[in-house]
């Protein structure tokens, strides 16, 4: 891919490599948009196939930030880490204190917080070397069970405005991935009487989690999850699994779930979700709950504060399907739309110079 023409499609700032060899991290940082405030998003490591992969998926995951922040009503920008390597083996204090000093290097500019296959311990590590990092024990925590509870929220918004109400006893759902996101919402959808849950898993361990704590959530082959015969679709694993292959095959008229950047593309897919008759809940609108807690942190963390905050993305996709159909326009066209006016306002009104 060609890094500068991308950056330049999209308006990014930065896209940082760095690598430390005694501790063998190595890995991306990318800042998308400051106009708000300084760049959140969390760290993931995964097994990339090589740099361009890892590359590409940098730069997406901060750009949804951008939005997802925006649309939150959040004072950040959009940032994202990504960390190549196998996280059973290559973490360590050492890893992650060389991490936190790359982030310090950045001098605010960025804010660090747990994503896949990091935890609250490594943010320890990573708090021990830089200022710039959230998620922490004894203060937010584990962002997990806040970003489920606010795709719960999301998925009830979903459900009354496709179907009419949003008593969730009333529909059956099928669940992509049940590791973190996925497996909370697993449990709020339980709690809330859900008609039947199916869920789709990779690890193993997840899988034998789910089997025997709630017996009545049915396991499926992930190959078989997009064609079950459900109300809603909720994809909750990794991004990009929404495309020319799957769309087909869902039949669900509702999908909302955990998942970031789940459109393979758009603009293409947004379109084609649209055309099939199905509700896409925005993924950066619908799963805000986690970066809602965490942003917390930075302005005196109240939990009872931080459950309302979530609560409001309820409202908030009601007011993007209102604009999709009025625009007739994808839905992840009119979340965009309402992110974007949201910048614009604060560059227009931060554009004077205010010594503070």
């Amino acid at each position: 891919m060609d890094k500068f023409d991308y950056m330049q499609r999209y308006g990014y700032e930065q896209l940082i490599y760095f690598y430390d060899k005694s501790s063998g991290l190595k890995g991306i940082t990318c800042i998308h948009d400051t106009t708000l405030g300084p760049a959140l998003g969390g760290t993931r490591i995964w097994n990339y196939q090589n740099e361009e992969e890892a590359t590409l998926d940098a730069l997406r995951l901060a750009r949804g930030m951008t939005y997802k922040n925006a649309a939150a009503g959040l004072n950040l920008g959009g940032g994202k880490t990504v960390l190549i390597g196998d996280a059973d083996t290559c973490k360590s204090e050492a890893y992650f204190r060389a991490l936190g000093r790359y982030v310090q290097s950045l001098n605010g500019r960025y804010i660090t917080a747990e994503d896949v296959n990091t935890n609250t311990k490594d943010m320890e590590y990573i708090g021990m070397e830089t200022d710039y990092v959230v998620g922490l024990e004894g203060q937010s925590g584990n962002p997990s069970p806040i970003t489920a509870l606010g795709a719960f929220h999301g998925i009830r918004a979903a459900v009354k405005y496709q179907y009419g109400s949003d008593d969730i006893s009333k529909y059956s759902f099928a669940v992509m991935g049940a590791g973190q996101t996925g497996y909370y919402l697993i449990n709020y959808l339980l709690e809330a009487k859900a008609k039947k849950i199916y869920f789709s898993e990779i690890n193993p361990r997840h899988i034998e989690r789910m089997h025997r704590e709630h017996p009545e959530v049915e396991f499926v082959k992930p190959e078989a999850v997009f064609g079950l015969n459900v109300d809603v679709f909720s994809p909750c694993a990794l991004g990009a699994i929404l495309n020319d292959n799957s769309i087909p095959q869902i039949k669900a008229k509702v999908v909302a779930g955990t998942a970031n950047n789940a459109l393979a593309d758009e603009d293409k897919h947004g379109r084609m979700i649209k055309d099939a008759g199905i509700l896409y809940a925005p993924d950066f609108v619908i799963n805000a709950g986690g970066v809602i807690n965490v942003y917390n942190e930075l302005i005196g963390y109240n939990r009872e504060n931080v459950i309302k905050q979530v609560e409001k993305i309820y409202d908030r996709l009601l007011e993007i399907f209102t604009i999709a159909d009025k625009e007739n326009v994808s839905t992840q066209k009119a979340a965009t739309i309402y992110a974007e006016k949201r910048i614009n306002i604060m560059r227009s009104v931060q554009s004077n110079f205010i010594p503070r």
